[in-house]
C-alpha cells in the first residue's frame, strides 16, 4: 500500500487569521459547544493526512499488479525488473509503517533468492534434463491467487441482501374491533334449504332377512307334479316373487333330481325341457 505522508503541522506560535465569527455563526462544534476560533495549540499528526495512491491486499497482490501493469508473461517473469520495482515500493512503505511492510519484506527476500538462483548456472542431471525453474513455485502461487481474485470479483457481482436489495416489508394495522356480518332473511332461508337437502342424503335402510326353506319348495314341486303328467321347466318358477325365491326353487328342483324323485327330459336339442315324477303317485 503506497502512501504519501503529510508534513507535520504544528500550529504553536503561528498567528491565527481565522475570524472569530463567520457571518455570526460558529464554523464547528467541539463536544457540543460552538467553536468560533481555532485553538492556538492545535497539532495534526502526520498519519492523519496520508494519501493512499494504491491499495493492495498483500504481497502477491502487489506482485501480480506489477506484472500485469507492464504486460509481462507470468510464465516467464523478468525477475530483475520486477524485483527492482517491488523493492522500491517496499522501501516507501517501510519508512512509515514497519508492521505493514513485514510481509512485503518476506516476499522481497523470496524474489531476491529466486533472482540469485537464476544467476547461478544450472547443472544438468544424468538423464539430460535441467533442474526445475526457480520461478515455478512463485508462478503457481500467482496463478492460483489470480483465479481466486477473479472468483471473488464474480461473487461480488452477485446481488447481495442488504447491499443491493432489501426484503420488502409491509406493516398492516389490524383493527381489534369485530364487525359482525349483516344476515338477511334470504340468507337464512338459503342456509335452511341447504340443511334440508343434506338431510335427505342421509337415509336409513332396514334390511330384513327372509326365511326360505328348500324343503318347503321341494314339497310344493312334488304336489304340483302329482296333479299333472308333465310340467315345462319354466312353468315351475314365478319371477314375480323375486330373485331369492327363484334361486331357492331351483335349488329345490336340483335336490329332487339328485334324490331321483323327478325326471328332467328333453326330446331334442333346443327343445323345451319337461319335468315329471319319477314314480307313480299312489
Amino acid at each position: 500500500m503506497q502512501t504519501l505522508p503529510a508534513t507535520e503541522l504544528p500550529l504553536i506560535g503561528v498567528a491565527d487569521s481565522t475570524p472569530d465569527v463567520v457571518d455570526g455563526l460558529a464554523f464547528a462544534k467541539l463536544y457540543g459547544e460552538p467553536l468560533f476560533k481555532l485553538p492556538t495549540d492545535l497539532y495534526i499528526p502526520p498519519d492523519a493526512l496520508e494519501i493512499f495512491l494504491e491499495a493492495f491486499e498483500g504481497p502477491l497482490d502487489l506482485l501480480l499488479y506489477l506484472i500485469r501493469k507492464q504486460n509481462f508473461n507470468i510464465l516467464d517473469i523478468p525477475m530483475a525488473q520486477v524485483t527492482q520495482q517491488y523493492l522500491q515500493y517496499v522501501e516507501q512503505i517501510r519508512k512509515h509503517n514497519l508492521e505493514l511492510a513485514a510481509e512485503y519484506l518476506l516476499m522481497a527476500a523470496m524474489l531476491i533468492e529466486i533472482k540469485s538462483r537464476m544467476l547461478v548456472p544450472s547443472n544438468k542431471v544424468h538423464d539430460g534434463e535441467e533442474h526445475d525453474d526457480p520461478r515455478a513455485a512463485l508462478v503457481r502461487r500467482l496463478l492460483e491467487y489470480e483465479q481466486m481474485k477473479l472468483a471473488a470479483y464474480d461473487l461480488n457481482a452477485v446481488p447481495q441482501l442488504g447491499r443491493d436489495f432489501l426484503h420488502a416489508q409491509v406493516f398492516i394495522e389490524q383493527n381489534t374491533v369485530l364487525h359482525w356480518p349483516q344476515v338477511s332473511l334470504v340468507d337464512l332461508q338459503t342456509a335452511w334449504a341447504d340443511v334440508l337437502s343434506r338431510a335427505k342424503l342421509v337415509a336409513h335402510h332396514k334390511i330384513s332377512r327372509e326365511e326360505l326353506s328348500v324343503r318347503e319348495h321341494m314339497s310344493a314341486i312334488l304336489r304340483r307334479l302329482q296333479s299333472t303328467r308333465f310340467v315345462e321347466f319354466s312353468d315351475l318358477f314365478d319371477p314375480t316373487r323375486g330373485t331369492a325365491v327363484v334361486v331357492v326353487n331351483f335349488v329345490a328342483l336340483l335336490e329332487l333330481a339328485k334324490e331321483t324323485l323327478i325326471e328332467i327330459t328333453q326330446a331334442d336339442s333346443f327343445a323345451p325341457i319337461y319335468v315329471r315324477l319319477a314314480y307313480a303317485p299312489a
